[in-house]
């Protein structure tokens, strides 16, 4: 991977890379990139853990919402999951709809990550039938669901500082095999362009991530989708939240063995680099691409709405070991307000449907 970073940076303009270039060569490169490794990523044995590696129950729960959702809306059962990781959602949605919904359905995952199409291939099937394409725009135009988890967070950014009043560009140069930062003055239209849209205001020695991909890949998304619901579950601020003097140094971080690294150029190739994402942005651009925003929920607030509760066993069982309090306890962990789920939202977009998306 260095190798490869030190020929990208040396024939780079002033022998430099900003950090929206340097993200996408280590997690994306096709031979050297975090994500296309033949490495596992996700659980005990990873870097880091996501929601449906916790339990099953929640692509259970989603499935049976989505259901409902078509039923309410007159909506053709396609959903449609971006970045699927080791497959464990995809699996439990499509168990809970043979076992309990029982009608046709549409499962498409877009994923581009060679060593995870192999997991899901290995997990999924010959059970359960897939469509998997690498890109959306493989994929025609269709009704249903487009689903993430995750996604917006792991997508390359800019990060941009403000230094003696004057905003500059954070890059990554390379001396001697080793990885370091420097400075420009920021030049890039575009950046000033979204921080006018987002009215934010740096405050000296602020740092914060620039999204410039988001708008391609909300764009994307509406393209694809004829009518129907775009779900985004990710963690994020809004646009006041970037304001909080805790948000100084912005959310640039990595992980590694699950620890975080505050230095993203370490370990390049071998750790997972993560953003807090711009939910204002999010919702502006997709307003922009004609996905109205509906709502956002917490992830355990979403949960609640969606039914989890009556999926709690209501008889005691004495055996912390038994299904039914393994289950039980899953369930609880997932909306307790301490839990993985406070610190989740999911923004909830629709194109084309006005109906009523929780049936209480």
């Amino acid at each position: 991977m260095i190798t490869y970073l030190k020929s990208l940076i040396s024939n780079a303009p002033v022998n430099l890379i900003n950090y929206a270039e340097y993200i996408e060569a280590v997690l994306y490169h096709p031979e050297f990139g975090y994500y296309m490794k033949n490495k596992q990523k996700i659980g005990g044995q990873g870097d880091f853990i996501t929601t449906s590696n916790i339990s099953d129950i929640y692509g259970r729960i989603v499935a049976k919402w989505f259901a409902s959702v078509c039923k309410y809306n007159d909506l053709e059962p396609t959903f449609c999951e971006i970045g699927a990781g080791n497959g464990r959602f995809a699996l439990s949605f499509l168990q809970e709809w043979e076992n309990s919904i029982k009608s046709p359905l549409n499962y498409i995952i877009v994923e581009s990550s060679p060593y995870h199409l192999s997991l899901q291939n290995e997990l999924i099937k010959p059970r359960f039938s897939v469509t998997q394409v690498n890109k959306l725009d493989e994929l025609e135009p269709f009704e249903g669901m487009v689903f993430s988890n995750e996604l917006f967070d792991a997508m390359p950014v800019h990060v941009i500082e403000k230094v003696n009043g004057q905003l500059y560009e954070v890059m990554v140069g390379i001396k001697n095999e080793s990885l370091y930062e420097e400075k420009i003055p920021l030049t890039n239209s575009s950046i000033y362009s979204f921080l006018d849209a987002s009215r934010l205001l740096l405050k000296e020695k602020q740092r914060i991530e620039v999204p410039l991909l988001m708008e391609g890949m909300v764009k994307d998304i509406s393209r694809v989708l004829k009518k129907g619901l775009v779900v985004t579950a990710d963690y994020g601020y809004t646009n006041e939240d970037w304001k909080h003097p805790s948000r100084i140094k912005g959310s640039l971080r990595g992980y590694y063995q699950h620890q975080m690294i505050d230095d993203v150029l370490e370990h390049p190739g071998e750790m997972d680099i993560t953003t807090h994402i711009h939910f204002d942005w999010l919702i502006l651009k997709g307003e922009q691409a004609e996905l109205n925003f509906q709502s956002k929920l917490r992830q355990d607030e979403f949960l609640l709405r969606a039914g989890i509760l009556k999926e709690l066993k209501d008889h005691y069982d004495p055996n912390p070991f038994s299904d039914v309090s393994k289950r039980n306890r899953a369930i609880m962990s997932l909306i307790m307000p301490s839990g993985m789920s406070s610190f989740f939202h999911l923004v909830i977009q629709q194109k084309g449907i006005n109906g009523n998306l929780f049936q209480e």
